[in-house]
């Protein structure tokens, strides 16, 4: 029970955080009138309005500047929201992610521009492709890879036609719930989510419900959104759908490897904002394809190899030409201005036969 003096106390140390609000509101909207001043230079000068690089000087600044209670972390989520508020009010940024509300996608976007950016959602990572290289988004973001389940294939696929490069990329831990109207595991008769949510949650499914249909939608949330509408139907989505469409969580983390994550891609035309500069921490990802000939996927390796050039990822993907022929994806540690990268990719170029380098960026460490 209080006593009197606690609750004169805790008064006093009420009184105090509404002073000091009072004072951050202050100093924030003074730092709101320097962004402003900051962004009509940009707009004379015609440079870009964001800048990955310059808020992650931010963030790690004031991070690293942090003497507690607060942790790091917390900084660094505070930072990157006043970032995205005042960047909101220089230009406000359209990102195109896979809706509807509630993704993973979302998630990863509000992530890296915070939530002060204007989300536009489209039905497929076709749509954003489209959205970011016609201009009508400054950015995208769309899945890459699974810990668990591999590539994204379609992802993969439209790079090779679109004029977006890669400038940044999030990594989330995914936590699958399996979600409903109604608050039991009974009578459920179909099961919706993504293709790549169903297979990393297939042996969970195949114990608890192997009676259930397995729907592949277009999301996590659609399928959610879905699953709203019908109280024999459940979905595989996040926290977020749950609580965007009214789902009760049945089974929480039903995902078959504690360890999951998904890595995003940002995308954007290079006249949108060219390759971020070199942060000591970068991937470099390209496109390849080589003559179909003996040996020529080893030659491919050499360059590499004589460079001490470091490959994190190699996925082959056919060519769709009817001749057995492939495109490589490769990740390459490190960013294109090294002088050894650099070398190793001009010798690797002359060994193409296509060849496209989809970005040199930041990795999420």
């Amino acid at each position: 029970m209080t006593t009197p003096i606690q609750s004169a106390e805790l008064a006093k140390l009420r009184q105090s955080i509404d002073e000091i609000d009072q004072q951050l509101l202050v100093l924030l909207n003074e730092r709101a009138k320097v962004a402003l001043q900051v962004g009509e230079i940009k707009r004379i000068e015609g440079s870009p309005f964001f800048r990955p690089d310059r808020v992650a000087q931010v963030l790690e600044r004031m991070k690293a500047a942090n003497q507690g209670p607060l942790k790091g972390e917390h900084v660094g989520h505070i930072w990157n929201e006043i970032t995205s508020a005042c960047l909101a009010l220089e230009a406000p940024q359209k990102i195109a992610v896979l809706g509807p509300e509630g993704t993973f996608c979302e998630e990863a976007a509000i992530e890296f521009f915070g939530a002060s950016a204007e989300l536009v959602y489209c039905a497929n990572f076709d749509d954003v492709f489209q959205a970011t290289s016609n201009g009508a988004c400054h950015f995208g973001v769309v899945g890459m890879e699974n810990s668990s389940e591999g590539v994204v294939a379609r992802s993969l696929d439209l790079f090779l036609r679109s004029s977006v490069h890669m400038v940044g990329e999030v990594s989330l831990m995914i936590k699958h719930n399996l979600m409903r109207q109604i608050d039991n595991l009974d009578n459920i008769e179909v099961v919706m989510a993504h293709p790549q949510a169903l297979g990393q949650c297939q042996k969970w499914l195949s114990q608890h419900m192997p009676h259930a249909e397995r729907r592949a939608v277009s999301s996590n949330a659609e399928g959610a959104r879905l699953a709203s509408t019908n109280p024999k139907w459940a979905a595989i989505a996040g926290e977020r759908a749950a609580s965007q469409f009214g789902l009760h969580i049945l089974a929480p983390a039903i995902q078959d490897e504690a360890i999951n994550r998904t890595r995003f891609a940002v995308i954007c035309l290079p006249q949108t904002l060219d390759t971020p500069p070199p942060s000591g921490h970068d991937c470099t990802s390209l496109v390849v394809s080589v003559p179909n000939r003996p040996g020529a996927v080893h030659d491919l390796l050499v360059p590499l190899k004589t460079n001490g050039v470091s490959m994190t990822r190699f996925e082959s993907r056919p060519a769709k030409s009817g001749q057995w022929e492939y495109f490589f994806y490769i990740d390459l540690k490190g960013h294109i201005s090294e002088p050894h990268l650099s070398k190793a990719l001009q010798e690797l170029k002359g060994l193409c036969a296509y060849y496209k380098v989809l970005g040199s960026y930041p990795t999420h460490e």
